[in-house]
């Protein structure tokens, strides 16, 4: 058993799921006992925040420690570029081992504007077998963003490529070339419901197997005396969504309690840049649009189901970490890209809005030796600030670490969970997709949450997060809320301020 003086490391993410549907986050309906049991055994945060509620920004983010203005992956379809560093090349540089496996999302999935622009990642390039200059299948670029090996999963539910395709291909190849015709019509891509395929055959099966597959061969000594770096990336509970049906029966629609909020969406209409879009949903109606309690049921059983078997899924990686004797020099972290309005204030999805279902997302640590069991943090925390922390317990000094880093060591929390690194986190929202082209900065602060939209003069959202936490009232116009107000946009002016990009670095005196 092949076994390091120096911490491994198990990152594990899923897609664009919520803060509160965990049971250990107080959620009554979705059962989730291993994501309980890592809470149990580490530290869970009640105030974490993504950079960006986008996948491709918020996971660019994930690794290089700055905003995406700043990485430039400022939207989905933009690819990181190779130039800007990663803590994952660090860890590489380091000694670490680095793997990936499951949904990356570094580069696009979908068609490119111009047909020079070549992604790793493109779902139809993967499915039509364009090997010949494209960079799929057996011209995959090693090492991707400093990862020594990748297997990759693009897109979502059972319209995916990637090298899962590859593993379809030799197990259920009828099942293999249906997927490939379904990825074909990215219509399918933005569904709610797709196609089912048998358990044993659905992404996150293949996700964990994979995963386990790599921690039995880290076991047999494949790879020396080096630590690991394992990136565990499941593509649910995004939607489309079709989990087994053994998970299905035990979440049914009829069982699904609205949120409270969901009849707010008569007053968005009157909202001064949400009706627009309420009005006239954008981009094939996948973003911000209204829903029906029937539609919303649905989908929440749904993805009550599709966390749940990923919850069992990760009980069995765990278990495999525990039985290969790696659990006590282990870090664990979980969390999501991105959260899902899932009903709140009767909308559907993700998109440019100021609610919570999509900012905030979960996030448990799990430090070896380090965490008092159970512990519960309230303190505010920021997906930036993952970079950071990580390479801190990993003592990588910081001449070894990627410059220019925006985010926090929030290990001092580990400690003592009441402890306060942050008074406030900075979210940037840029949307670009088919025509909406958004841009939104949020500043959440313990007390309030602040929302600004480029498009509009003197019109914002202000919530309380503590008296109104499902955030019906808008303070923005409330005259004993002015000098607040002030501050409030002063705050998120300097904040991002702060944030903004130092590149390229001055070369010259003068």
């Amino acid at each position: 058993m092949a076994m390091s003086e120096k911490l491994n490391v198990l990152f594990i993410i899923t897609d664009a799921m919520r803060a509160d549907h965990m049971s250990c986050a107080g959620n009554q309906t979705v059962k989730t006992p291993n994501l309980d049991r890592l809470a149990r055994e580490g530290i869970r945060f009640t105030n974490h925040f993504g950079t960006n509620p986008i996948c491709m920004p918020n996971r660019a983010t994930l690794i290089t420690g700055v905003y995406p203005n700043v990485h430039g992956v400022r939207s989905n379809g933009i690819n990181l570029r190779q130039d800007i560093p990663t803590i994952i090349q660090t860890l590489n540089k380091q000694g670490w081992h680095t793997a990936a496996i499951g949904k990356i999302h570094h580069q696009y999935w979908l068609g490119p504007f111009k047909h020079k622009s070549r992604s790793a990642e493109s779902l139809s390039d993967w499915s039509l077998s364009r090997e010949k200059s494209y960079p799929v299948r057996n011209n995959f670029p090693l090492p991707y963003y400093g990862y020594d090996e990748v297997e990759v999963i693009s897109g979502n539910g059972t319209v995916c490529a990637g090298h899962y395709t590859e593993w379809l291909e030799e197990r259920a190849p009828e099942i293999a070339e249906d997927m490939k015709q379904r990825v074909l019509n990215y219509d399918n891509l933005f569904s709610i419901f797709c196609d089912p395929i048998p358990d044993e055959f659905y992404n996150t099966t293949w996700v964990a197997e994979r995963t386990l597959a790599f921690l039995k061969r880290y076991s047999n000594g494949d790879y020396g005396n080096k630590p690991f770096y394992l990136h565990c990336s499941f593509p649910d509970p995004h939607w489309p969504l079709n989990p087994p049906k053994e998970y299905q029966k035990q979440y049914k629609p009829e069982d699904i309690e609205l949120p409270a909020s969901f009849n707010d969406i008569k007053n968005l209409y009157n909202h001064e840049y949400l009706g627009v879009h309420l009005k006239k949903p954008p981009f094939k109606r996948a973003f911000i649009r209204e829903s029906t309690e029937d539609e919303v049921s649905q989908l929440t059983a749904l993805t009550y189901a599709a966390i749940a078997y990923v919850d069992y899924y990760i009980g069995q990686i765990l278990a495999s970490l525990e039985k290969l004797g790696y659990s006590k020099n282990t870090i664990v972290v979980f969390m999501s890209d991105h959260g899902d309005l899932m009903g709140d204030h009767g909308l559907l999805f993700k998109g440019p809005c100021p609610f919570n279902g999509v900012l905030q997302i979960p996030l448990i640590w799990n430090v070896p030796e380090l965490i008092k069991p159970g512990s519960i943090s309230n303190s505010l925390v920021s997906s930036i600030d993952y970079p950071k922390t990580i390479l801190s317990l990993l003592s990588i000094k910081e001449r070894q670490q990627p410059p220019d880093m925006q985010g926090y060591d929030i290990s001092p929390i580990f400690i003592d969970p009441k402890k306060k690194i942050r008074n406030s986190v900075l979210i940037e929202n840029d949307e670009e997709v088919g025509t909406l082209e958004a841009r939104l900065r949020h500043l959440v602060t313990e007390d309030y949450k602040l929302t600004i939209y480029d498009t509009l003069d003197n019109f914002g959202d202000i919530y309380d997060r503590k008296k109104d936490p499902l955030e019906l009232t808008n303070l923005w116009y409330d005259h004993n809320f002015r000098d607040k107000r002030f501050d409030l946009v002063n705050k998120i002016l300097r904040e991002n301020l702060k944030a903004q990009t130092k590149y390229p670095k001055r070369i010259a005196g003068t």
